[in-house]
């Protein structure tokens, strides 16, 4: 007996140092491990939805893959196709691989980037737990309640931008989390870069950018006084604005106007006019339905149980005397999308529909996603936290992501198939894709209205004149006979710009048939008299 209980503590001790020696192995190899784990997830979730045909479902994706592939294979290519709705960088990161019909029509040039940022946004997720001295359990659950997410999954999977944003805000978080701690200049230059990369993809960078701002010039003030805060603040929004700076250019050089990108009649501003007229934009000056709506799309993105929790264990890190004011005046940061969601829907500036809630449909829930990192970080915190019921939240939440995934409960999904974001082409698209990929001649359309068909059409980019397309839109729009086979357009819809510019044209309405009317386009064709005048072939390029 007195042999057996030596035995018995002799292995205890050797299963206590293999224990030990694991974890010190995770911590000196985290990166590495996190790396190559969310590498598999991304990949395998990136083929399962492509082999479902979900890829790139929302009409806003095959956008974006459109964008890229005019700048590099158009009748008239070059970065001025990137246009002025859409901030720039996803556009130009995709072109490196987008010239390749693979990588274009199946979205991977776009979801590329998609898929890099949730490898990166996982990983970042552990190191900001670990700098607000998280255990390494609560920094996994914070990773696996990102990382595991459906809608987080499927987002990363497509050419869509919220995960390239995620990446790059929550990077530039986590550099500012780390200069709060440190106060190392070279942090909060690296903070600021990643800031400046995100406010080149959407909008919310620019209020990060604002809002990081304001916490750096109260950081620096107070530890440093006035001329601290003012450096700080020079050199914060110095590099964090270059962006911004240069896309106000860019649009004065390309469009005469340097807010096109706001005023302009692609602009989300004049969608959101549209909307509001229509009686659709309830959150518009209504603060209360705007928080409501955007807490909505927050559960529906993250689940209930992981907001919940998320806000539990925010109220516990904000509330907790023992950490570091600097550091809870950093974590502020993380609810940069939370603000700037809800001011713009209460502004008007966006639109967002909960179905059952605001509609019978879904429109831009996804926005709910940009809270993701911030619940995966709280809900960490608090499993560090509740050390006596860890592993009792633990369970619940495992429960709670299986059925999710039992279910296949994805919102995004959802907003993608039966939204407003995504519309059924394909009847348009493949009778379009019939009748021109084996004959000469060009599409007249509006890439504004009907980027989707010319995405699912399967065609060239150089086959469609557009309005990108300076001369060829001009002459194609006036003497439509001599440039147009076919002509694709919402009939009577004056916001559909062909339709606008083509309506009291006496070409278009003597030598045009319909031969197709859809519920989201129409498709005209030449009458065949008028075919041997066409031209068919793009000018020489000089």
């Amino acid at each position: 007996m007195h042999f057996n209980l030596r035995s018995l503590t002799f292995q205890l001790s050797i299963s206590q140092r293999s224990i030990e020696n694991v974890q010190l192995f995770f911590e000196k190899n985290n990166k590495l491990i996190l790396f190559f784990i969310l590498a598999m997830i991304s990949i395998a979730s990136f083929l399962y939805y492509l082999a479902n045909g979900l890829g790139v479902a929302y009409n806003d994706a095959r956008s974006h893959l459109d964008i890229a592939r005019r700048v590099v294979e158009n009748l008239q290519p070059g970065f001025a196709q990137l246009g002025s709705v859409w901030l720039p960088l996803p556009h130009l990161l995709a072109t490196l691989t987008v010239w390749n019909n693979f990588m274009w029509h199946t979205g991977l040039a776009g979801a590329l980037e998609s898929m890099i940022s949730y490898v990166a946004t996982g990983i970042l997720i552990y190191q900001i737990l670990k700098a607000l001295g998280v255990s390494t359990i609560g920094r996994l659950i914070g990773v696996i309640i990102f990382a595991a997410n459906l809608n987080i999954l499927y987002m990363q999977s497509t050419a869509m931008t919220e995960l390239l944003l995620l990446g790059t805000m929550t990077a530039g978080v986590y550099e500012l989390i780390q200069w709060h701690r440190e106060d190392n200049m070279l942090r909060l230059v690296k903070s600021s870069f990643w800031v400046m990369l995100s406010t080149m993809i959407r909008y919310d960078g620019w209020f990060l950018l604002f809002f990081s701002t304001i916490l750096v010039v109260i950081q620096a003030y107070r530890k440093h006084g006035y001329k601290a805060a003012e450096g700080a603040f020079f050199l914060f929004t110095t590099l964090g604005g270059i962006g911004i700076i240069l896309w106000i250019i860019w649009n004065w050089i390309i469009f005469k106007d340097p807010l096109y990108f706001i005023f302009g009649p692609y602009a989300a501003a004049t969608q959101q006019q549209q909307i509001a007229a229509a009686g659709q934009l309830a959150t518009e000056h209504n603060l209360l339905f705007s928080i409501k709506t955007y807490f909505y799309a927050i559960i529906y993105n993250e689940g209930m149980l992981q907001t919940i929790l998320a806000g539990i264990g925010m109220a516990l890190f904000w509330f907790d005397k023992k950490i570091n004011s600097s550091l809870r005046m950093a974590s502020i940061a993380l609810l940069a999308p939370l603000f700037f969601n809800i001011l713009a829907l209460y502004l008007g500036q966006s639109v967002l529909f909960v179905q059952g809630l605001n509609g019978n449909s879904w429109f831009n829930v996804r926005y709910g996603l940009m809270m993701a990192p911030t619940v995966a970080i709280f809900v960490g915190y608090l499993i560090y936290r509740l050390k006596a019921f860890k592993y009792i939240l633990i369970v619940l939440l495992f429960f709670v992501m299986f059925f999710s995934f039992a279910n296949r409960d994805a919102v995004t999904v959802d907003d993608a198939i039966y939204g407003a974001s995504g519309k059924n082409v394909s009847e348009i698209s493949d009778l379009l894709n019939n009748r021109a990929s084996n004959t000469s001649g060009f599409i007249l359309i509006s890439v504004a209205s009907h980027d989707a068909v010319i995405f699912s059409s399967g065609l060239e980019m150089s086959r469609f004149i557009h309005e990108g397309d300076g001369i060829y839109w001009r002459l194609a729009t006036t003497h439509p006979t001599e440039w147009a086979r076919w002509i694709v357009m919402r009939t009577y819809d004056n916001t559909d710009q062909t339709y606008t510019l083509l309506k009291n044209n006496p070409e278009f309405k003597n030598d045009y048939t319909l031969v197709g009317k859809y519920p989201f386009a129409d498709l005209y064709q030449i009458k065949p008299q008028y075919v041997k005048d066409l031209h068919t072939k793009p000018f020489p390029r000089t």
